[in-house]
């Protein structure tokens, strides 16, 4: 099982927040493994998260767009595609084995009917197809619609209410996820369960249990503090049911925190830049790996991970083989999670829409693109002379490196030199090989429609919510500026 939770960088105790805010978490972590050094697959919801559900790049499994080069691409409302139906989602993969699945939270990975989790591999989902962005008047733009598995049961704010950042909806999600728990130990099956409450993301929100109780003096505090608390109620219902040394539980994030909001947005730390940036903190989250009896307490990790890990290493540990015939990006981290070996040689990717931004092998970084933003300040009060550039500039003739080990702000280019010499030997063969076998998936984040918004999803003529949308396609492409 696995959590993945919004922008939650920097803001738990064992990445150094001063607040201390979050006990769980840090316990957590010191029951399993950190991973210092754990990455998503791009630096924005969408794309990342099916990165986690295919163990491949967005670029492969084509979550992304190419209406604009190297922008940011995500599924709002609008949206007409969805993750492709050639692509095995983990669930699919771990249906083989006998597993049962459910994903509670945000889904994000299209929310036309073909694209909702019971049609991609899961048994069971509670939650929304999309960000709980709102309100919304129901007319110009419907609320986002809550599913019990593949029917509507309401809709956000005005059936699961969230007024001013006072919701009840994580306490909801945390209750769907140890019934489900509950569930399958009693029956003895093995079970995937992808819990993933979006209370962090823009508006966050908490509940009267945690409403004003951060010392960080805002919603986004309470938010995180009662996400902790699921994490801790999760555990331990795994540990009540003897059931948590048959169980691996990954904790991560789908992109970093998102500078740009201020308080409400999280922190970084010493990171460069945030959410939507291939700089550190657009893409470095939190990693932690816990199992007992099998992950040994209190060890932190060099080893590179990334979110894509995940499927590559629940496949081999169910017994499977992963589909022959494409490429994973994801590496089976078992021998590190076990202590066989210490870390495994890997590269990092950084894409930003269609654009390979960045790489990292070992503890050098180098940039081949790079690009803060023109018109949105993605790195507030953060400046690297030629690094957080407003605009687009291609380094690729003359990468700019990092030595992330001693730099992970990125603040020191290498430009030349032995140092840089020893970086590019690393990376260089990695990126060749990358680019000369890159086989790209068709976008899926090109196009944009009122007429497919969640005007009238299934189950909404049994509670009387069905909406008048548009009735005719204004299909176009979508305005990406991110």
């Amino acid at each position: 099982m696995f959590d993945i939770n919004h922008s939650l960088k920097k803001s738990n105790d064992i990445s150094g927040n001063w607040a201390k805010e979050t006990p769980n978490i840090d316990k957590m972590a010191k029951e399993g493994m950190l991973f210092p050094s754990f990455y998503s697959a791009a630096p924005i919801c969408s794309p990342s998260r099916a990165s986690l559900m295919t163990g491949r790049l967005p670029i492969r499994n084509g979550f992304y767009t190419t209406n604009r080069h190297g922008v940011n691409a995500y599924t709002p409302q609008t949206i007409v595609g969805g993750i492709s139906e050639t692509e095995y989602l983990l669930p699919e993969l771990l249906k083989e084995a006998g597993y049962k699945s459910k994903v509670i939270g945000k889904w994000h990975l299209g929310h036309r009917r073909d694209y909702l989790p019971l049609n991609r591999g899961f048994d069971e989902f509670f939650g929304s197809p999309n960000c709980h962005f709102g309100p919304y008047d129901d007319v110009e733009t419907p609320n986002a619609p809550v599913y019990r598995d593949d029917t509507m049961i309401g809709r956000y704010y005005t059936n699961f209410t969230i007024h001013q950042g006072l919701s009840n909806l994580t306490q909801i999600f945390i209750k769907e996820g140890t019934d489900f728990i509950e569930k399958q130990a009693k029956e003895g099956n093995p079970f995937l369960l992808y819990w993933t409450p979006d209370a962090n993301h823009q508006p966050p929100y908490a509940s009267e249990m945690f409403w004003g109780k951060s010392r960080r003096d805002s919603r986004y505090g309470d938010s995180v503090m009662e996400v902790d608390y699921g994490v801790g109620v999760i555990l331990a219902k795994l540990k009540q049911l003897n059931i948590d040394q048959n169980t691996l539980v990954f904790f991560s994030s789908d992109n970093g925190a998102e500078g740009i909001a201020g308080k409400n947005g999280g922190s970084n730390g010493p990171l460069l830049c945030g959410k939507q940036t291939t700089f550190e903190g657009g893409f470095r989250e939190p990693g932690i790996a816990w199992w007992p009896g099998t992950i040994r307490p209190g060890v932190v990790t060099p080893q590179l991970g990334t979110t894509m890990d995940i499927l590559v290493t629940a496949v081999g540990l169910a017994g499977l083989d992963l589909p022959s015939e494409r490429v994973y990006d994801g590496i089976d981290l078992f021998p590190v999670l076990s202590g066989k070996v210490e870390s495994i040689e890997r590269p990092v990717w950084y894409y930003r829409g269609n654009e390979l931004f960045a790489v990292r092998v070992g503890r050098y970084k180098a940039h081949l693109w790079t690009w803060s933003h023109e018109h949105y300040d993605f790195c507030p009060g953060e400046y690297v002379k030629d690094v957080t550039t407003p605009d687009q500039v291609n380094r690729t003739a003359n990468p700019i490196v990092f030595n992330l080990d001693n730099d992970p702000g990125e603040k020191y280019t290498i430009l030349k030199g032995s140092m840089f010499k020893e970086a590019m030997s690393l990376i260089s063969p990695y990126l060749q090989k990358h680019r000369d076998t890159m086989v790209r998936g068709e976008p899926a984040l090109n196009y944009c429609d009122r007429m497919v918004m969640n005007w009238a999803p299934h189950g909404c003529e049994a509670i009387d919510y069905c909406l008048k949308g548009p009735t005719e396609s204004s299909i176009k492409l979508c305005g990406w500026d991110h």
